[in-house]
């Protein structure tokens, strides 16, 4: 009776670049959940930190790892960094790569090979020859081919990661002196509202119990 129709894949690509319900709703419940973890606003901001620093390095797939572990390292809050990985998404991507890539071939004094739209086709073929070398490495006595990926490493790879330092670390400090006074403002307000909550609610017994009294 309610089971429900199994998206398409066309439809799983389209929601990856376009959220249901559009990318401010999906921000304000990113948002919405970060200020309602039970954790001190450092903590949380330092996990924030980790997650938006992330975004700026070329481990794609490896995102949501490498950011729980540097939140685990400076003793952020985890699941916020998990949530703060949502800063790369396909809107911010293109601006991030290109800044990344531009930034380490200048500081590794080396031409810009590539753009972003080859680019993404890089990566996928660089993934694609990874996963043929293990195979070959694992499976047959045949000798694995590392010319391309060495290719992509030199043009592609240590740029980005190089490139992304700078401004990876300059958003994450950023993001932290950000969030503190929000989740601090938020949290004193939520525990100022609980307060209210809970003095009318004994308000409320307290007058019941009276009229109980009285009735008798």
């Amino acid at each position: 009776m309610f089971k429900r129709n199994p998206r398409s894949y066309a439809r799983t690509v389209l929601e990856f670049f376009y959220p249901r319900g559009g990318w401010y709703r999906a921000a304000r419940y990113v948002i919405h959940r970060i200020r309602r973890l039970p954790d001190p606003a450092h903590r949380i901001a330092r996990g924030v930190s980790a997650g938006v620093f992330v975004c700026f390095t070329p481990l794609f797939g490896l995102h949501f790892l490498s950011a729980a572990m540097i939140a685990w390292v400076i003793r952020g809050n985890i699941f916020a960094a998990l949530l703060a990985t949502f800063f790369g998404n396909p809107l911010t991507f293109p601006l991030i790569a290109e800044v990344s890539l531009r930034l380490g071939s200048r500081i590794l004094d080396q031409p810009l090979r590539i753009h972003l739209p080859r680019m993404v086709e890089a990566f996928g073929q660089a993934a694609g020859d990874l996963w043929r070398n293990l195979l070959t490495i694992v499976f047959t006595s045949g000798d694995a081919d590392w010319t391309r990926i060495a290719q992509f490493w030199d043009s592609v790879m240590l740029p980005y990661l190089v490139g992304g330092i700078l401004p990876g670390l300059g958003m994450a400090a950023l993001a932290y002196f950000l969030t503190t006074p929000l989740i601090n403002a938020y949290q004193k307000a939520r525990i100022k509202r609980l307060r209210k909550r809970y003095a009318k609610r004994l308000a409320e017994s307290a007058a019941r119990a009276d009229a109980d009294d009285e009735a008798r």
